[in-house]
């Protein structure tokens, strides 16, 4: 099967990235959330966007005018999947949501298109069912900054077809990814297999009262040489992803010493609005921060 049309539900970080990144390759993008005011909001994200990809790409003007030409926006998901071979999932890390979308999805979704989630945590066996068709649904997963970080994850479940597996792999490759396709379910992933336990460590030491943010982060930069350490990490993702993954786990597991980080997060960030890079404040303030000052490894 060609992907030519694709939709993309939810324009949170994520998901604007993944729309922008699309449609930057020319494939035609309809952009849906649930509220027209949050399309809205989206579209000064993607501006942005297109300030980064000049920055970063060396695109030009007319390359992003084109990329925003190819994006539609709509609150109506019927129409906002008429005809589309491709819906990648965007929304938020919680279960119960991602199954109630999905099971929205599939009342109105044609017959030939393919599911995706873009869960960072989440095995798709967990939403199989709810997508009325397990066969053409498996996870595709990118990382933040997509156009700089471009690894797509493709991770099916033990129903999914293999010619649908192979179709996400070749429409990975063909917006610029590093195709990572991975061989059987694995919780995390490959990227946040190992990401999530250093920006767990990084609360953990910071919630205990071991080393504050600067002390943490300088400690990961010099000690390996990392552009960045697990806080400004956390900025990029965003707080309020921290913030639903350590509440999952905290409820699965009742582990009292998690459910202390959730609590900070919720308490310092949360309830204050202060999540990351996109409100221009979480752990650091942006857009100056002050990891990237020339005397912070000092």
């Amino acid at each position: 099967m060609k992907i030519e049309k694709v939709t993309l539900a939810g324009s949170g970080v994520l998901g604007s990235q993944i729309a922008f990144q699309t449609a930057f390759h020319g494939y035609a993008v309809m952009v849906y959330d649930i509220s027209d005011d949050i399309l809205e909001k989206s579209k000064t994200t993607f501006k942005k966007l297109g300030e980064s990809y000049k920055a970063d790409l060396n695109a030009s003007q007319k390359q992003i005018d084109e990329t925003i030409d190819r994006l539609s926006f709509s609150s109506d998901l019927e129409k906002a999947v008429a005809n589309v071979d491709l819906v990648i999932e965007s929304v938020p890390e919680d279960p119960s949501i991602k199954k109630e979308f999905y099971k929205k999805l599939a009342a109105v979704a044609p017959e030939k298109t393919i599911f995706a989630s873009n869960s960072s945590t989440m095995l798709p066996s967990t939403f199989a069912q709810s997508t009325g068709r397990p066969a053409q649904f498996a996870a595709l997963h990118f990382a933040n900054e997509i156009w700089k970080h471009n690894t797509a994850e493709i991770m099916g479940h033990p129903g999914t077809d293999p010619d649908v597996f192979d179709t996400l792999v070749a429409f990975a490759k063909s917006i610029g990814m590093v195709a990572l396709p991975l061989k059987k379910e694995q919780p995390g992933y490959i990227v946040n297999s190992l990401l999530v336990p250093l920006l767990s460590a990084g609360l953990d030491l910071l919630v205990s009262g071991v080393a504050d943010v600067p002390t943490i982060d300088k400690t990961w930069m010099v000690a390996t040489g990392a552009p960045t350490g697990p806080f400004a990490i956390l900025d990029v993702v965003g707080i309020t992803t921290a913030y639903n993954i350590n509440k999952m786990e905290a409820e699965k597991t009742g582990d009292s010493d998690k459910q202390k980080v959730v609590e900070y997060l919720k308490e310092n960030f949360i309830d204050k609005g202060k999540l990351g890079v996109a409100t221009g404040e979480g752990f650091y303030t942006y857009p100056n921060p002050s990891f990237k000052d020339d005397d912070f490894l000092k």
